[in-house]
């Protein structure tokens, strides 16, 4: 039985922009599975702060005005925070879909308001030893965004959650909702291990160093091409899972 077939936490935000330096939390999902099925769920509505610009608003449907009904930020992080490090201290992988938004946004926030990092959380639950490919960051992720794009490098076509649900047969009902999206996250990374038997067949740190460094392979790649097409200064950040 592959890591496919055990537990596995969908891990989504929804947030007031789109750089993981600046933007803040929205809403946010951490939803527990297994064998592809909903076991536990937990959802948040945070007050950021700052107000929801139109265009974020547009894509996710909270509105300052709504985001304004939500828990203080700070309260709200510290919590996704505690939630995903409690999950990976019993050694399930968090699939987030392009993980390297999330879990960086994630962590500006945490040092936002002077929380500890993820990072200093598994410290703290005794999981420094179990790799020293993250340095401790992070405890291991499955990003079908990363994986689908080293296993189908050149399928044509757009890789949004949607796009990549609809090439894999999975349903997504309610887009940019988060506990929608953390969902869809999680059966597309099953989806991607069932067609791919070698994916499912790898051992979860083992994965998590591929798409390190097939996460790498693709910045530089993309950041050739850039320059390529005449945009010399450009810079793609190689670092995966936390920028």
């Amino acid at each position: 039985m592959g890591w496919h077939q055990e537990s596995l936490i969908g891990f989504d935000l929804e947030t007031t922009g789109t750089d993981p330096t600046e933007a803040r939390v929205v809403t946010a999902a951490v939803v527990e599975t297994k064998a592809g099925e909903v076991i536990g769920r937990r959802e948040w509505l945070a007050d950021p702060g700052v107000p929801v610009p139109a265009e974020a608003a547009a894509v996710h449907g909270v509105t300052t005005e709504r985001a304004a009904l939500g828990r203080p930020a700070r309260e709200v992080v510290e919590e996704i925070a505690a939630t995903l490090t409690a999950h990976w201290a019993t050694g399930a992988p968090v699939v987030a879909y392009n993980a390297c938004f999330d879990l960086s946004l994630l962590a500006a926030e945490l040092r936002r308001y002077g929380l500890p990092s993820l990072g200093e959380r598994l410290a703290e639950a005794g999981m420094t030893g179990m790799t020293g490919i993250t340095g401790g960051e992070t405890g291991p992720v499955v990003d079908p965004y990363t994986i689908d794009r080293a296993v189908d490098r050149y399928r044509k076509g757009k890789r949004t959650l949607e796009a990549v649900c609809g090439v894999y047969g999975v349903v997504l009902d309610d887009a940019h909702e988060a506990g929608a999206d953390a969902l869809a996250a999680v059966r597309v990374a099953r989806a991607v291990a069932e067609r791919y038997p070698d994916i499912a067949r790898r051992d979860l740190w083992e994965l998590h160093r591929d798409q390190e460094r097939w996460y790498g392979e693709w910045a530089e790649s993309f950041q050739g091409w850039l320059r390529r097409k005449g945009d010399v200064g450009a810079v793609i950040d190689p670092r995966w899972p936390l920028r």
